[in-house]
């Protein structure tokens, strides 16, 4: 079977957590009524969906080397499809809430793992080809969700957006056993539980906190509140991560130049690219006056363009390299991103389509490269930790995004006397974001010149850095 099957399989598992996680958003006023809650207390099931994944994600790695990585990511497949399952079944707000955060642990696990497997089992020569194809459905899902989750509500029932994901995890479930290596580690430390408790504290105060500003759900000194409680938590982390011998989050892997890059470059683009899903299509809507389906059907062009770039990121990188097109993308990319700002109710939606179409081919270019130059000079003894922090930065990084622009929207109402939101609120939104994504250029231009050679298959220079000749084991 080729490798890319099983990298379809991961592919389709994380296109079923990111699609969950945004079509809820459209059914949370029918989710309300139906439960007989207020809508606003209901966007909890958001949020507790998030403080899930931001506990648990850390734990992945080490999970993954304990038990076996394929045992894990189906075990983790099962537990999302019955938290899902259940949450379809709902009668109130305290098990829907539940409901959520056991969907939140299967989803902590299920995705790092994924990418775990495909870590170490495709060849570093490949792995472009291969995280490009994972790419895909984290642009898709928060794209095809709303329109989706729309649908469904209306036509049918907000609790088959929960049911739909049974089929699609039991033949997860058959795929992962027949094609997935239950890939190990032997002679692993025991498990950090002192660091897993500091991180579970700080990731999900910071988590919960920056997912609340801007949304009403809590009075500000709560959201202060919670912000305090994940920075002392992670600052008592960092220390504890310092002297422990076998940390959860290991701190040392950003001394490796690439997946510093990754990191914290990743973290400045992800903040405006998560910000997308989340202002465009409520400017559509609220500011433009179009239906869910109508925006739907605009925004669906952003994936288009996600999709079109999955056979041209190799031969890209390889012509130009790691840095130029971190850095040149995400320049280019971003001013996409800000040129939305100049959208109106009669911007012809040929242009709209266009835009959207080609920024979504320079992000999911954008995307790839940062995933993939993540892993480019780690052993693979080193895999499961990077793939658990890195999945940690991204969470945070997405969700800092949505809050920004949140936040932004909220600031710009206030004192209007319906509150109402307004298609002028949003071009400020998205020249702030964008110009955050933007500054992710200046991280990735500290990158040495052949970074990622190893990769992309560029002739790497004589006395290059021998750190990386470790990783080509992979």
């Amino acid at each position: 079977m080729p490798r890319y099957f099983v990298t379809l399989i991961v592919a389709v598992a994380l296109f079923m957590e990111t699609m969950d996680s945004t079509v809820i958003a459209t059914s949370l006023p029918a989710i309300a009524a139906d439960l007989h809650e207020d809508p606003i207390a209901l966007k909890l099931a958001l949020t507790s969906y998030l403080l899930s994944l931001a506990v648990f994600i850390p734990l992945s790695g080490w999970m993954a080397d304990r038990f076996g990585a394929r045992t894990v990511f189906r075990a983790a497949i099962v537990v999302f499809t019955l938290g899902s399952a259940a949450c379809g079944f709902a009668q109130g707000l305290p098990d829907f809430i539940l409901f959520r955060i056991i969907q939140g642990m299967g989803g902590a696990m299920m995705v790092p793992v994924g990418r775990l497997v495909i870590l170490r089992t495709v060849p570093k020569s490949e792995l472009i080809s291969a995280l490009a194809w994972l790419t895909i459905p984290a642009l898709m899902g928060p794209v095809i969700g709303p329109p989706l989750g729309g649908f469904i509500t209306t036509f049918i029932s907000w609790r088959w957006i929960f049911w739909i994901n049974i089929p699609v995890g039991l033949i997860g479930v058959v795929l992962a056993t027949l094609y997935v290596a239950d890939i190990r580690e032997e002679g692993l430390p025991p498990l950090d539980i002192k660091g897993f408790i500091l991180s579970g504290i700080g990731l999900a105060g910071l988590a919960f906190g920056v997912t609340t500003i801007g949304q009403g759900l809590f009075p500000p000194s709560v959201v202060v509140g919670l912000l305090v409680a994940g920075a002392v938590g992670c600052w008592l982390y960092v220390r504890h991560a310092r002297t422990a011998p076998a940390p959860l989050l290991d701190l040392t892997l950003l001394k490796v130049d690439t997946f510093f890059a990754s990191v914290v470059g990743g973290f400045f683009y992800r903040i405006g690219v998560g910000a997308l899903p989340f202002l465009l299509p409520l400017m559509l809507q609220l500011g433009f006056g179009l239906n869910a389906l109508q925006s739907g059907l605009l925004t669906f062009a952003s994936a288009a363009g996600a999709v079109a770039m999955k056979t041209t990121a190799a031969p890209i990188l390889r012509r130009f390299g790691f840095k130029r097109v971190l850095v040149t993308n995400a320049v280019v990319s971003s001013l996409f991103l800000a040129a939305i700002a100049l959208f109106t109710a009669g911007t012809p939606h040929a242009v709209v389509l266009s835009l959207l179409l080609v920024g979504g081919f320079l992000k999911s270019l954008e995307f790839t490269s940062i995933n993939s130059i993540a892993y480019a000079d780690i052993d693979i003894k080193a895999m499961s930790r990077a793939t658990s922090f890195a999945s940690v930065a991204q969470q945070l990084s997405l969700s800092s995004g949505v809050a920004l622009g949140a936040l932004v929207l909220e600031v710009q109402r206030m004192g209007r006397p319906d509150a109402a939101v307004v298609a002028s609120d949003f071009p400020l939104a998205f020249i702030l974001v964008a110009a955050i994504a933007a500054s992710s250029a200046f991280v990735f231009a500290r990158l040495p010149k052949d970074a990622g050679a190893n990769l992309s298959a560029r002739a790497r220079p004589v006395g290059a850095e021998q750190e990386s000749a470790s990783a080509s084991q992979i």
